[in-house]
């Protein structure tokens, strides 16, 4: 096992280009075997949870390799439509190859999928959505067998705007005979994304971005080639590291308009925001001001994603923040381990009131999922001492070698085994005294 070992207190400073988003990248690989032949992708991260689906791809008989941020898929042995449980209980983003699986070879079986432990997230209507189009569908055992003779579009109302739900109504309806409309769909850019790659393979679709897309199914795709857009939350997650850190830090390869939300509350909080074009600079010199309440929720609403990268921010802002979960109720468990960093945090059901300490301190802590980890590593940044951050296998599901990436900027950031972690010295920490409002421990001062 390794960790980030990180010494604090360090302004974040330069420029930075942005890698190529995960959850873009990974629903477009799915929806390369629709076409026969070699697709070329570019701009895709070097992830764990990228290795785990062409990994994937490679074991129902595709050739992937993947190499200075650009994939090869070659579909053209594409022999089996079983997807090893073993590989579909590491990442929950394998489930998108049902769609596109049963579109092309009439049938795929898969398990229920794996991934970070943030809440409920089920899959019902992904099955939901197969089923109005025609698919059959057979579950025991925590395994999945969806198959059709046929697809057949039609009109399909989404209880909720799932991502991952609506992508894989997309790329299932892109092949099936006639038109689907899908009401209610998610708005996010990662639908854009793959309905842009989907067309560039040959399909019809119009409306991603809004609340309706319509897709007229065709019978044939082509290979395209084919570039991922930058990761708005890796983008998100270096904006809010310059500003907790009091930094200078300039992004490139942005879009701005993929992160508005997260802009609009760090200025609240009086962070220096300027965008031209793909490059946007964030600085921060003083402490942060509070942010009298966001809440989460789909795009383009504030980002669940973000909720614990912004936690870290509010909780060294001067005053009581209140940030409201709305999508995961698994959302906050990286409370406690913030709260031993010194953090001031009471949670209330799907609420968080956030009292502002002066300064956070070096501990060891632990993530517990993706976004989790990656707010601990920030926190580790702008707190005072040394912090060590385990279970790192989380964070490099959405980073790609992170502690580079905020090396390059200044940060003190190593990662190393277990056995040869160095523990934070109890020295630097302040006297802490029970705080009875949260019950957990409160940095005196």
């Amino acid at each position: 096992m390794e960790k980030l070992v990180i010494e604090g207190g360090k302004p974040l400073k330069g420029t930075i280009r942005i890698q190529g988003a995960k959850n873009a990248a990974l629903p477009i690989l799915a929806a390369s075997v629709l076409a026969e032949g070699t697709t070329i992708l570019e701009n895709v991260p070097d992830l764990l949870d990228i290795r785990v689906m062409l990994d994937i791809l490679r074991a129902i008989g595709c050739k992937a390799e993947h190499k200075n941020e650009t994939v090869h898929i070659d579909t053209t042995g594409l022999n089996s439509f079983h997807i090893p449980a073993d590989l579909m209980t590491q990442m929950r983003s394998s489930i998108f190859l049902m769609g596109p699986l049963v579109a092309r070879l009439g049938s795929v079986r898969v398990y229920q999928p794996g991934g970070c432990a943030i809440g409920e997230r089920k899959i019902n209507l992904h099955l939901d959505g197969l089923r109005a189009l025609g698919a059959e569908i057979e579950e025991s055992c925590g395994m999945i067998h969806c198959r059709a003779e046929k697809l057949t579009g039609t009109d399909i109302y989404l209880d909720f705007p799932s991502v991952g739900a609506t992508e894989n109504i997309m790329m299932a309806a892109a092949a099936a005979d006639g038109m689907t409309i899908i009401h209610n769909a998610a708005r996010e850019p990662e639908i854009q994304d793959l309905q842009n790659f989907l067309c560039a393979m040959g399909a019809r679709i119009y409306g991603a971005g809004t609340g309706t897309i319509t897709i007229e199914g065709i019978t044939r795709f082509t290979p395209c080639t084919y570039r991922i857009i930058p990761d708005r939350i890796v983008t998100g997650t270096l904006m809010v590291a310059a500003a907790a850190t009091r930094g200078n830090v300039t992004l490139e390869r942005v879009i701005p308009s993929h992160v508005t939300s997260l802009i609009h509350v760090l200025r609240r909080s009086g962070v220096q925001i300027t965008v031209s074009g793909d490059i946007m600079n964030v600085q921060c010199h003083t402490r942060p001001k509070r942010v009298e309440r966001v809440i989460t929720s789909p795009f383009p609403a504030f980002p669940t994603d973000l909720q614990s990268l912004l936690m870290v921010l509010l909780s060294l802002a001067d005053g009581l923040s209140i940030i409201k979960e709305t999508v995961f109720e698994g959302r906050f468990k990286h409370v406690d381990e913030l709260s031993r960093m010194g953090a001031d945090i009471l949670i209330d059901l799907n609420t968080a009131f956030i009292r502002g300490v002066p300064r956070l301190y070096g501990a060891t802590v632990e993530a517990t999922d993706l976004r989790a980890g990656a707010a601990l590593v920030v926190a580790g940044l702008a707190a005072h001492g040394t912090t060590v951050v385990e279970q790192i296998q989380h964070i490099d599901r959405g980073y790609d070698r992170l502690e580079q990436l905020l090396g390059s900027l200044g940060a003190v950031i190593t990662r190393t085994s277990l056995d040869s972690a160095v523990r934070p010295e109890t020295e630097p920490e302040p006297e802490r005294a029970s705080n009875p409002r949260t019950g957990t421990a409160r940095a005196n001062g």
